[in-house]
């Protein structure tokens, strides 16, 4: 990669308006100059091409599609940077994330999948909790469910080059799906252990429809595991994965720095429109991390 790795981040959108611009300027406003940002909208009925219209820079298409993966599919093809995230509208990035991923992917070149962390905030962006990832397990992925927050996720383009996109039939745990297909390939996962972005958490977010969840978590079990069981043993097996995820966090220090940002709950985070907020989400990222220096990526891990 160059020094400056380009960067494409593309946003699916569906009457996000209200949200749409936070995602924006998230990225607009990262203090990285090679970037691209890919709007992939399916027809929104509000005012999303009245907002776009004002970044002239963003890439926007505005057509008919199969659904959200469908969208990112089209917005993965798109991409011309080494390196691609996937931000949904209603999500923003926090300070920083996009140096540190170009630094980590430099890194690390034997990564293909580069994750962190995240922290939940309301509908204003303020801090409900922290959303904590921890080093990539396989198994884990497969029997417990996805631990990877696609906010906090950047793939090498090189995966989209081989032909390996979204599975469109997949309406809930699309990014679950597509985490175990990569794991399932031997593509490299490694984990980032710092603060990326903010997901709102509105009550109405497509990963909080349980019953889909589970039938849809279900049947990627039955498609990737070498255990083929009834229902009720991937359920088993799912518990006790979970204390298994449970052991891996500790390990990890993760719930020690959920305990960090306690302190910082109901604090704003749109730190894209004013000083205060800037420097509270740098405060928060710092002591999430308990330092101001740049977290290591634990080791690069596959199936």
């Amino acid at each position: 990669m160059s020094t400056l790795p380009r960067i494409s981040i593309v946003t699916p959108c569906l009457n996000m308006g209200r949200y749409l611009e936070d995602a924006i300027r998230s990225v607009q406003e990262q203090n990285y100059p090679n970037f691209e940002h890919i709007i992939i909208d399916a027809l929104s009925s509000d005012n999303t091409a009245e907002i776009v219209r004002r970044y002239p820079n963003v890439r926007f298409v505005s057509e008919g599609d199969r659904g959200q993966s469908d969208g990112l599919n089209k917005g993965f093809r798109m991409a011309t940077g080494e390196i691609v995230g996937w931000l949904n509208a209603d999500e923003y990035y926090l300070p920083g994330a996009l140096p540190a991923i170009a630094q980590a992917f430099q890194a690390h070149p034997e990564a293909d999948v580069i994750y962190g962390d995240g922290i939940g905030v309301d509908e204003k962006g303020h801090v409900l909790r922290t959303k904590p990832a921890h080093r990539f397990n396989y198994n884990i992925l497969l029997y417990y469910g996805c631990f990877i927050g696609t906010l906090n996720t950047f793939f090498k383009r090189s995966i989209f080059e081989q032909g390996i996109f979204i599975d469109v039939d997949y309406r809930v745990v699309m990014d679950f799906e597509y985490f175990v297909r990569l794991g399932a390939m031997g593509k490299a996962f490694s984990y980032y252990p710092s603060l990326l972005g903010a997901f709102r958490w509105t009550g109405q977010n497509a990963s909080l429809q349980t019953d889909k969840r589970r039938a849809e978590r279900l049947r990627v079990q039955r498609t990737w595991s070498r255990m083929k069981l009834p229902d009720f043993g991937y359920d088993l097996l799912s518990e006790i994965y979970r204390a298994k995820r449970i052991s891996l966090k500790i390990l990890n220090g993760n719930y020690r720095r959920e305990l960090r940002i306690r302190s910082h709950s109901g604090e704003p985070t749109d730190w894209f429109c004013s000083q205060q907020s800037r420097k509270i989400c740098e405060t928060l990222i710092n002591d999430y991390f308990g330092t101001s220096s740049h977290p290591q990526l634990s080791g690069v891990a596959g199936a």
